[in-house]
């Protein structure tokens, strides 16, 4: 799956929100039927997901955020929505392997059934809880299907007790987001950033975005269409850094063709991680 920068929560309960999600350019809508939706519209919420996953889509990917593995709710919500136009789960409040695995489980049973390819169902575990930030790694490697992880801030926040703890500072979360970045790239997994909640603070989003990706992760959760450009401008290389990651790979690839043992790239000797990392700054544009 090719690098998705942008996740936006869209309510799933909400008609004029879920047509407006179509119309963004956006690389993933996560309908969201979970803490998005009052508990008397959930059965509304899941009823509208056949509809929802069946309009058509210019690229834009299609998750639907469940209620977490071991609740009543969740018996509910899968039913609802394995079906045609499902292109992945976002799993709430993962705590370990195994709550991933009970949902595989359930598609392995459902998938097929349900027109979809098996397998084709795809994964984004939410990392809430200290616990699930301890088996980050774990839960990183548990299955094939998980696209990546992502961190879920407040009820982490409230998980650990940090009561006083406010959003927009740059060091905030530090540890936790770091650890969850390490923990998604070592197993080739998409590292997807908490939402920034002050979506009026254009200036705010861009700062904390860009911690976000000097941090290691690749996208971030959204909540409203107006945070959309700068989550992907920051996310996507600047026209200097392609240049100079074009140069250092073709520079390398002419020394390598030559025989000869080293490089170098406006006075900086290059060796093979940084003609790596330029092979993968060209990936992000592509």
């Amino acid at each position: 799956m090719r690098i998705m920068r942008s996740w936006m929560f869209v309510p799933g309960h909400q008609q004029r929100m879920i047509d407006k999600a179509y119309e963004l350019k956006l690389d993933v809508a996560m309908f969201d039927i979970e803490d998005g939706v009052p508990p008397g519209e959930k059965d509304t919420a899941r009823a509208m997901m056949a509809e929802t996953l069946a309009h058509p889509s210019s690229g834009m990917l299609r998750f639907v955020r469940i209620h977490p593995t071991g609740t009543e709710a969740i018996a509910a919500d899968l039913p609802a929505v394995i079906q045609p136009g499902l292109n992945g789960l976002t799993l709430t409040k993962v705590h370990c392997p195994e709550d991933v695995l009970q949902v595989c489980a359930v598609l392995d049973e459902r998938e097929e059934g349900a027109g979809l390819q098996r397998g084709s169902v795809r994964l984004l575990a939410t990392i809430e809880s200290a616990r699930g930030l301890i088996q980050a790694a774990a839960i990183a490697a548990s299955t094939p299907r998980l696209v990546g992880l992502m961190f879920g801030a407040e009820d982490f926040a409230m998980d650990m007790g940090m009561f006083n703890i406010s959003q927009g500072e740059a060091g905030d979360y530090l540890y936790a987001r770091s650890a969850l970045a390490v923990a998604a790239v070592s197993e080739g997994l998409q590292a997807i950033d908490r939402v920034y909640v002050d979506f009026r603070n254009p200036a705010g989003l861009e700062q904390d975005t860009q911690l976000a990706r000097d941090l290691g992760f690749t996208g971030k959760a959204l909540i409203h269409p107006a945070q959309i450009d700068v989550v992907e401008k920051v996310f996507r290389p600047t026209d200097a850094e392609v240049e100079y990651a074009r140069r250092v790979v073709d520079a390398f690839e002419a020394a390598e063709a030559a025989g000869a043992g080293a490089v170098a790239v406006d006075g900086q000797m290059v060796d093979l991680p940084v003609v790596e990392r330029a092979r993968r700054v060209l990936q992000l544009v592509l």
